[in-house]
């Protein structure tokens, strides 16, 4: 199987230019499936930490690079959505957040904002021993024994080094959500009704930002509290 990925056909989400040059390195498996960016992206054509492969391997291996407080080895490794990069000799930290046009960008945060990220619920079921399965946007899970008080399109703030769940954001009408898709990914607001579609049909919501309302399907928005609002501000 091809290492190379031709750049005019990759996800939207992916923070390249499609027409310098015709192939670029290609996702393994993993978080976020389809629209996982690459690390070796992130290194070489958003930061401009390294110029090459062989030079983000290098820094991979000296364990120079964590995500979610994982030392990772693998430059095709997938990064998405609200994952956590950490550079702990540069002393610097980011969260994955959506930019302009849904494309992901990388926003400063403190290290303590570093030691957690947030993860969307997509489903739950229970598991054997009588505990319930959370799974979150990006394919990973959490275990919980009563999950009674969390439902599909919830937020939950886990903790990267015990994965324990530090905070849960319910969605609701009120809730601060941001878009992570469409053409308003970026915008920050609150949602002001929620429209359930019958039968198999999408569900939408209508958002207040501070610049006026828009309303975008449900599966686009991400419940957020005020911490995740100005970040780069810190």
């Amino acid at each position: 199987m091809s290492n190379h990925q031709k750049r005019l056909s990759v996800p939207n989400s992916w923070p390249v230019e499609r027409k310098e040059n015709t192939f670029t390195v290609k996702a393994d498996a993993g978080p976020h499936g389809e629209s996982g960016v690459p690390l070796l992206i992130v290194l070489r054509d958003v930061l401009d930490y390294v110029d090459s492969r062989k030079e983000a391997r290098y820094a991979l291996n000296q364990d120079a690079v964590l995500v979610n407080g994982d030392a990772i080895a693998d430059e095709a490794r997938p990064i998405g959505m609200f994952d956590i990069l950490a550079f702990p000799s540069r002393e610097e930290f980011f969260r994955v957040f959506p930019g302009e046009g849904g494309r992901l960008a990388l926003t400063p945060i403190d290290e303590e904002s570093g030691s957690s990220r947030l993860g969307k619920i997509t489903g739950k079921q229970q598991v054997s021993g009588g505990d319930f399965q959370l799974t979150l946007h990006d394919g990973t899970t959490t275990q919980v024994e009563d999950a009674s008080d969390y439902s599909a399109n919830d937020s939950l703030v886990v903790d990267n080094e015990t994965k324990d769940i530090v905070a849960h954001f319910t969605y609701e009408e009120g809730a601060l959500v941001t878009a992570v898709n469409g053409q308003h990914a970026g915008e920050i607001g609150e949602i002001d009704d929620i429209f359930v579609t019958p039968g198999s049909g999408r569900n939408s919501v209508t958002v207040t930002t501070d610049d006026g309302e828009f309303e975008t399907i449900e599966e686009y928005v991400v419940t957020i509290d005020e911490n995740f609002v100005g970040d780069d501000d810190e």
